[in-house]
């Protein structure tokens, strides 16, 4: 019996915790709710083709990688595989919807150490940078395989300079 009393107060504070963190998402998307839908490509578009697997990270803001942009599910990292296509960069994604960034929305591609939600080695993420209606966007991957990087890079860079 005197374990009861501290037990629920320890259970109504981490019910506390977990309601103020769903408040904060929900002022987040709310506060995000101008930001256009993104392209979500065709089940189909990537038929036979071979991506880069590795961990969709996040989007953020350009030149904030700490501010996560958490509407259309752009701010939840999953597991992922990148194409690099004639057209622009696919994310296939795991457990929400995928994400087409065409090419001439692509800014330019470089490498960081992080952003929020992971930091690596330097040099070990990919981000992109594009716009997404008048918003200018983050997007940072992590390859599986760091050999595999510098290769995405070139294709990915290809896709600017064809545009």
């Amino acid at each position: 019996m005197d374990r009861v009393v501290p037990t629920l107060i320890v259970a109504a504070v981490i019910v506390g915790v977990f309601a103020l963190m769903w408040r904060g998402w929900s002022a987040r998307q709310r506060a995000q709710a101008g930001i256009a839908e993104p392209l979500r490509p065709a089940p189909e578009a990537t038929n036979g083709m071979a991506g880069e697997p590795g961990m969709y990270v996040v989007t953020t803001y350009a030149e904030q990688p700490l501010e996560r942009v958490s509407v259309h599910s752009l701010g939840l990292r999953t597991t992922a595989e990148l194409f690099a296509m004639d057209d622009g960069a696919l994310f296939r994604l795991s457990g929400v919807p995928d994400l087409f960034i065409p090419a001439a929305d692509i800014v330019s591609v470089h490498t960081a150490a992080g952003m929020i939600g992971k930091f690596v080695e330097p040099e070990g993420l990919i981000v992109i940078r594009w716009r997404l209606g008048d918003q200018l966007l983050d997007t940072g991957f992590r390859p599986r395989s760091a050999a595999a990087g510098p290769a995405l890079i070139a294709a990915l860079n290809h896709l600017i300079e064809e545009d």
